[in-house]
């Protein structure tokens, strides 16, 4: 009896920990997520506080995607091998900088190079939730990692969901200073709840970071994104556009047979070819250009001028709003798909690649009224958190403990990928499919078939993929992270 009575105190500071860990990484995703929406709808303002054109202004939104995809294999790494709990801080510590320094130039009238340089160090942020989900895996039991990782996973979805239109509420009543300045709060004060409650344990895939392998990677990747964002405007044909893409993809090129000769590479591509990994890093690229092309051509059609028959002439906190359904969408989504995934997993990922193809179909033949669009977008969140929320559930059973968080950074990596390339491409095809200017119906009704049937590509890949790569013995790798019987 004595000792049930001091097992339970003992159980009671445990569970209490655990909790307190759980939320600190959700708060730490959700942080991270809002202040990278600190971009995209505060471009028009950006531009009328410094006086600069829109396409100068769009770095607000270029800057923090180039820097997060850029970091995101690095600060992988280093969150498995020089220690967890270090990297989260530094990095929490830029980010925290990088919104003062934003703060401080919206606030004195700086140059908007300041301003770019805030926005590339909270950029950084969003290469924490892969390291966040390896802490996940390392330190909360097994019947509650499956949920946790979940959340993980699609708090990243609701902070930007939910971001964007706070963002907007809050320029539009205190201006860009006071956005950045919550951003700096914010983030301070999760940095020092990080301090407080992060495990100090070190990541058991200590070992020399390679760094010339990450200096190619980067190149490259700045390059190639560089061209992929700014190509609309400076021009596909152009020679800054046309050198980032060479030179980027000539560093790719050189990085693959170096990064195969490593004995402990930045990014293991052969871990990334390994039965049971592949699918949900192709689908992680392709659900980033999903999700991009559906949040950008509803803030299209939401705010385009109404005088051309189709475009609802909506502001920019008005069309905001639209993402509250998806985010709210995307936690539903999430929850569905871990109960769902308790007993057929394999139907996760084509379930979600489904109801993101609905939402687009849906928002392509019906966008003429703001409820539409707020249907629509409903469907494409939860499409998001069966997708997002699945992802590193199916990756982790694949992938060794010493492995999860670069891992899983590649995976983010190229869900960032996608996001750039989704955002950019939405646009040049609106102008290359429509009968009239770029913000013609018919060429956003065309650019939504277009992706309509890149999803079909994928469901049916991934029907492909099943059919020929059954585990061995059925339920028995799923079984690691979602419990038994997830397979049957």
């Amino acid at each position: 009896m004595s000792g049930s009575r001091q097992a339970d105190p003992r159980r009671s500071r445990r569970d209490g920990r655990e909790r307190a860990l759980v939320a600190t990484l959700a708060l730490l995703t959700c942080v991270t997520a809002v202040v990278s929406s600190l971009g995209a709808p505060l471009v028009p303002a950006a531009a009328a506080a410094y006086g600069t054109g829109l396409a100068t202004a769009q770095w607000v939104v270029t800057a923090a995607m180039l820097a997060g995809a850029v970091a995101t294999p690095l600060v992988g790494r280093l969150g498995g091998g020089l220690g967890r709990r270090p990297t989260v801080l530094v990095t929490l510590a830029l980010v925290t900088l990088g919104c003062a320094v934003s703060a401080w130039s919206a606030a004195v009238d700086a140059s908007f190079g300041w301003m770019g340089a805030g926005r590339a160090l909270q950029g950084i942020g969003m290469a924490l939730t892969p390291v966040a989900i390896a802490v996940a895996r390392d330190e909360v039991p097994g019947p509650r990692m499956p949920s946790t990782v979940a959340l993980l996973s699609v708090t990243t979805v609701a902070g930007v969901g939910l971001g964007y239109p706070l963002t907007g509420l809050v320029v539009d009543h205190g201006g860009l200073p006071t956005a950045y300045a919550i951003g700096a709060a914010l983030t301070g004060a999760t940095l020092l709840l990080c301090l407080t409650v992060l495990p100090s344990r070190v990541g058991p895939g200590a070992g020399r970071l390679d760094w010339s392998g990450a200096g190619l990677l980067s190149v490259g990747l700045l390059a190639v994104l560089l061209a992929v964002t700014r190509g609309g405007s400076w021009g596909w044909s152009s020679a800054p556009v046309l050198v980032l893409a060479a030179a980027g993809t000539a560093c790719l090129c050189g990085w693959v047979p170096w990064t195969l000769r490593r004995d402990r590479p930045l990014v293991d591509l052969r871990l990334a070819a390994r039965r049971g990994v592949l699918a949900p890093h192709v689908t992680a690229l392709v659900a980033g250009v999903g999700m991009y092309f559906l949040l950008s051509l509803a803030m299209v059609v939401a705010q385009a001028d109404d005088t051309d028959g189709w475009g609802l002439g909506r502001s920019v906190a008005v069309a905001s709003l639209l993402l509250v359904p998806y985010s709210v969408s995307s936690v539903l989504g999430s929850r569905v798909a871990l109960l769902l995934g308790r007993r057929r997993p394999h139907v996760l990922l084509p379930t979600g690649c489904v109801m993101f193809l609905g939402s687009t179909l849906a928002m392509a033949a019906a966008h003429h009224e703001l409820w539409h669009l707020a249907a629509s977008m409903a469907v494409g969140g939860l499409g998001s958190g069966f997708t997002f929320s699945s992802l590193p559930l199916l990756l982790i059973p694949h992938v060794p403990e010493s492995e999860t968080s670069s891992a899983l950074a590649v995976n983010q990596l190229l869900r960032f990928t996608g996001m750039a390339v989704g955002s950019a491409v939405c646009v040049v095809l609106m102008a290359a499919l429509g009968d009239g200017p770029a913000q013609g119906e018919a060429g956003f009704r065309n650019a939504l078939l277009v992706m309509s049937g890149v999803w079909v590509l994928l469901v049916a890949g991934l029907a492909l993929a099943r059919t020929r790569g059954r585990p061995a013995v059925p339920g028995q790798e799923v079984d690691v992270v979602l419990g038994p019987g997830a397979d049957r």
